[in-house]
């Protein structure tokens, strides 16, 4: 009798639970983003119906294979990256410049407007930060924290590495980036001679490799093959979670131990112990004032658990790759592959570089009179933007213009789009002009806060002036010594991974001058 009670009442605790189960996933599947989506469509805010656990995934999938069917073996007259992403300007044609849409259960607000977006770009609100659905998917190879103009890690509001001293480390690199573009220029050199006065160099890694040895030395001075180690992994992880791999976005996804997962997982271990390897080494060798040490004095000050102090590190150090080494090699690649495409503006760059260093290497001060080929680098971050879309997560109700943005709620600002809107940037917005950029960036179009390659605003890449002197040193190098332009096998297909890259890589015909 007693063992028949029993049964029944664990039957019973087991069928509750149950009930309990499916009306938390009623709630957390249906009726949570059911609610968002009813506020937003009261404020005359429309989008493409979703379904329930893949939201619009799917339309996104079909839309990607059909994107892929089509690449161009002729370089474009008109660059619109935009069209890289078709569903998106369908959906914008058809809801207007501010839809929703829903990625598995996370309910996503497209803003296009650049009033409202003036609004999110400038907003200081700790209220308004990075997606959490990012800091669980992309968080092995972005980190959990992000760098920001005044000196903080932005999700966790802890102190690192001060505006000022990043400027002053900056300038302590130039060493650094000029031996690591001489190396890439005796590289191609070599490949020159040896196929008889004209290479066909696919530039890319040589690319990479360049900027992947800036930041490990820069990050781990001596050390800096841990560095090349660490950045090698990160690109096969950023690859794993690239776009390609939608269905993060469907709930309880990324705790299923699919093939995709558990590469991800492998890879991030592998991340984190070689960089806490080398932090380690590190310690126990000499002391040297390159950006591990200014993470290692942040994380000091910072006055955090061991635990913590570790995820602060190796956060910081992913981030770091990001901005400093793929955003860098991206934005180089898409300059050399405009420059090769419009042989006026090469010999026209060319002639100043020549003019300011006279043979000598280039230093600080000569990189910044060294205009036509700033309008260049800034014309190509226009088209071909390295990050294409913004995301931000509003933490509490916000509002941003006339638009009143509920709690949870994702807000995406699509850089590509607002880059090249004629509206903005005039009739020849498709088209590669560096003129435009002739009085700096706030003269460039009507509208210069919709211009944020390093995004905008209290949230601006803090690695922004690294990147600039890189591509600078690189480029001006380059052209000092060759004359370059597209090779035959080259085809144009921009693709939006975790960055905007040439999906078949960039192929060019070098020789020297």
């Amino acid at each position: 009798m007693q063992f028949q009670f029993d049964s029944q009442f664990f039957i019973s605790i087991m069928f509750l639970g149950f009930v309990v189960l499916l009306f938390r996933l009623y709630v957390v599947l249906v009726e949570k983003p059911n609610r968002i989506r009813s506020k937003l469509r009261k404020q005359g805010i429309s989008g493409p119906p979703p379904t329930i656990l893949l939201g619009n995934i799917r339309d996104m999938k079909k839309s990607q294979l059909l994107t892929a069917k089509s690449p161009s073996f002729e370089p474009p007259a008109f660059h619109n990256c935009a069209s890289v992403l078709p569903l998106f300007e369908k959906w914008r044609e058809q809801y207007g410049q501010v839809f929703m849409f829903s990625l598995g259960n996370i309910q996503i607000l497209c803003v296009n407007q650049p009033d409202i977006v003036r609004h999110i770009t400038t907003c200081t609100s700790l209220d308004l930060g990075k997606p959490s659905y990012q800091q669980k998917q992309l968080g092995p190879v972005l980190g959990q924290g992000v760098l920001t103009s005044n000196g903080t890690i932005w999700a966790h509001q802890r102190n690192i590495l001060a505006p000022e001293l990043y400027m002053e480390k900056v300038k302590g690199m130039m060493n650094i980036i000029s031996q690591s573009s001489m190396s890439l220029l005796n590289l191609w050199s070599s490949r020159i001679e040896a196929e008889g006065g004209v290479a066909d160099i696919k530039i890319d890694e040589y690319i990479r490799s360049f900027s992947g040895n800036v930041i490990s030395r820069a990050c781990f001075g001596s050390n800096y093959s841990k560095g090349e180690q660490i950045f090698l992994k990160l690109g096969a992880l950023q690859e794993v979670l690239s776009w390609k791999n939608m269905s993060k976005g469907v709930p309880g996804m990324r705790y299923l131990p699919t093939k995709t997962n558990r590469k991800a997982w492998a890879l991030e271990k592998e991340v984190k112990n070689l960089i806490l390897q080398g932090v380690k080494e590190r310690k126990e060798t000499t002391f040297e004032k390159d950006l591990l040490q200014m993470v290692l004095e942040g994380a000091k000050k910072s006055n955090l658990t061991l635990e913590a102090t570790d995820c602060f590190i190796v956060d910081n150090c992913k981030n770091i790759y990001l901005a400093g080494y793929e955003t860098t090699a991206v934005a180089a690649t898409w300059c050399l592959m405009l420059l090769a495409s419009n042989q006026n503006w090469q010999d026209r760059v060319r002639a100043e570089v020549q003019e300011i260093c006279r043979g000598r290497i280039p230093d600080s001060d000569m990189l910044c009179k060294m205009k036509q080929l700033n309008m260049v680098i800034h014309e190509s971050l226009r088209l071909y933007p390295p990050v294409a879309v913004v995301s931000r997560q509003a933490f509490k109700d916000m509002k941003f213009g006339n638009i009143e943005v509920p709690k949870g709620v994702n807000l995406w600002t699509m850089v590509v789009t607002l880059h090249t809107n004629p509206d903005v940037w005039g009739a020849d917005a498709y088209k590669f002009n560096p003129e435009r950029f002739a009085n700096g960036t706030i003269g460039a179009c009507k509208l210069p806060y919709v211009y944020m390659p390093f995004g905008v605003g209290p949230r601006v890449c803090l690695g922004q002036n690294l990147a600039m002197v890189e591509l600078k040193m690189l480029i001006a190098l380059i052209l000092c010594k060759f004359s370059f332009s597209l090779s035959p096998k080259y085809i144009h297909s921009p693709a939006i991974r975790m960055l905007m890259e040439p999906e078949h890589g960039v192929y060019l015909l070098v020789k020297k001058l």
